[in-house]
């Protein structure tokens, strides 16, 4: 985790810095895994990733298998995700 990372996250909740080191240790969540992962609410979960959402730390994305929830991630795994990756290096064969 970066300091940018963490200066976001200082001012925030302790809920919505247990859902960010939840997601950023494990990945993708939807609420309701989020709140029997982190044992909080799902009314507490809501709040966070609200928090998290406004302070750029979140993204939501849609569910794969049922397009009417959101599946929540850390905003620096999305980015990471669609940067471009090292330039591939040209394979010189010799005879």
């Amino acid at each position: 985790m970066d300091d940018d990372v963490r200066e976001r996250l200082e001012p925030l909740p302790p809920s919505a810095k247990l859902v960010y080191y939840v997601l950023d240790a494990e990945g993708r969540f939807d609420q309701t895994g989020l709140a029997e992962e982190t044992r909080l609410s799902t009314r507490t979960v809501r709040f966070a990733i609200e928090k998290l959402a406004d302070a750029d730390l979140v993204e939501e994305g849609f569910c794969p298998t049922d397009a009417r929830r959101s599946v929540y991630e850390p905003a620096d795994a999305v980015d990471a995700e669609s940067a471009p990756g090292p330039a591939p290096s040209a394979v010189v064969a010799e005879d």
